[in-house]
């Protein structure tokens, strides 16, 4: 139908990029022979898709069996990239879509939707995450000293992602440090053996928690380090924390509540106290979610109930809640490599990420979720890559207003934090 309605389809689609081919549902070929991408389709309508640039649906029909994908993921990303319309940055600013929004919002993150979402994504299974992740399975964005140095092994990235927060909060030996969103450890952990904090973790995944409680046990380190099966919003605030991180959670709380995590975040943190917040920005000023589709294709088979909001509204919603921004740093590069090198993982091991899922979930099941996670994996990089998203730590502190001594003098404003960064990176 889609084809009798548009008579010079094949000919509009000749002029796709050059190292794209197209098999058509009836057979025909158009294209290079070699191309580096294929792209084999059985029915009109998913190539009506691909003419609107409509990524993100395109994506759901690849995952559903209606397209077939051959080639390697990051040629397909550069392929797909040359045939969007435009930035999938646009967004709707009418009044009535920013409605919407609020109260889709609202309705997608009460604390029993956040924790079924929550184990959609990170409770599909432990093991075929351990075959891309690294060894500690830190699933966010690694720091690599040097991105240009090809050497440089995601291990080593991982470990210095989460040596940097430690410096960044300045943790000494006996601090109560909080990790919110402690995924399967490894920063909690980290902490713990390397800097000698008493700490606490909490999570919403069960097989987060469950792996990462037998790791304490392992460790023999329980009397000083836990994790909850608990909602940030659930924390006591009868005992302050010195210092708290939250790495790739907030992403998960949604505008509407941005400022209330905030706050929750202030009262749990001593006066004095540092907290870094490490998560995932839009490049956009207004955008929730990326365009051309692309969002809702997270939104269904990846990350429900995720949002995500510009750095300067963030830094707004973390002032109302009375915290003091004292560090921002912008990782986006740093995630776009991180992201790259769990494509490539995941590429390499594809057989036996077919049959981890297919043990865990049936092979019907497993063959949608591979073929999910491998277009997530490789898109995310590229939208990293392209600057359509980023990713900051921003390190804030509860104020104080206790003039800083030194030598019994005042040296400065009214704020424990060093006046130099320099601690940071030596």
């Amino acid at each position: 139908m889609i084809r009798s309605l548009v008579p010079d389809f094949p000919s509009k689609l000749s002029r796709l990029p050059a190292d794209i081919a197209l098999q058509l549902p009836r057979g025909e070929q158009i294209g290079p022979p070699n191309a580096r991408v294929k792209l084999s389709f059985s029915n009109w309508s998913s190539i009506a898709l691909l003419k609107a640039g409509q990524i993100g649906a395109l994506a759901e029909d690849y995952v559903e069996g209606k397209l077939q994908l051959e080639g390697a993921m990051r040629d397909v990303m550069r392929a797909m990239a040359r045939v969007l319309p435009g930035t999938p940055l646009a967004s709707d600013s009418h009044w009535w879509a920013s409605l919407y929004r609020r109260l889709k919002a609202q309705a997608a993150h009460t604390p029993a939707r956040d924790a079924a979402q929550i184990q959609f994504h990170y409770d599909v299974s432990d093991d075929f995450y351990a075959l891309w992740l690294d060894p500690r399975r830190v699933y966010s964005c690694a720091y690599y000293s040097n991105l240009a140095d090809a050497s440089l092994t995601l291990t080593r990235a991982q470990e210095a992602k989460l040596d940097l927060i430690c410096r960044k909060l300045m943790l000494q030996p006996g601090e109560r440090f909080l990790d919110v969103g402690a995924g399967w450890g490894g920063l909690l952990l980290w902490a713990a053996e390397h800097y000698g904090v008493d700490a606490t973790g909490i999570t919403l995944s069960k097989n987060q928690h469950a792996h990462a409680q037998a790791l304490i046990t392992q460790k023999g380190l329980a009397h000083r380090v836990r994790v909850e099966l608990c909602d940030y919003r659930d924390l006591a605030e009868d005992r302050p924390f010195d210092k708290i991180a939250s790495v790739g959670m907030f992403e998960h709380v949604g505008r509407v509540n941005m400022t209330g995590y905030f706050e929750k975040i202030m009262r749990l943190l001593a006066p004095g106290g540092l907290v870094m917040n490490h998560g995932i920005t839009a490049g956009g000023l207004e955008n929730a979610q990326l365009g051309a589709g692309m969002g809702d294709f997270i939104e269904k088979y990846i990350f429900p109930g995720g949002e995500l909001m510009h750095v300067s509204a963030v830094l707004q919603h973390l002032a109302r809640a009375g915290l003091e921004m004292v560090d921002s740093e912008n990782l986006r590069p740093h995630y776009a490599r991180t992201l790259w090198d769990w494509s490539d993982a995941l590429e390499a091991q594809l057989e036996e990420a077919r049959q981890v899922l297919t043990a865990s979930s049936g092979s019907e099941r497993a063959e949608k979720t591979l073929r999910a996670y491998r277009l997530y994996l490789a898109g995310s990089a590229m939208s990293f890559q392209e600057g359509w998203l980023s990713l900051h730590q921003l390190l804030a502190t509860r104020p104080t207003h206790v003039p800083r001594m030194q030598e019994g003098k005042v040296t400065g404003g009214d704020s424990v934090y060093p006046f130099s960064r320099d601690y940071m990176y030596r």
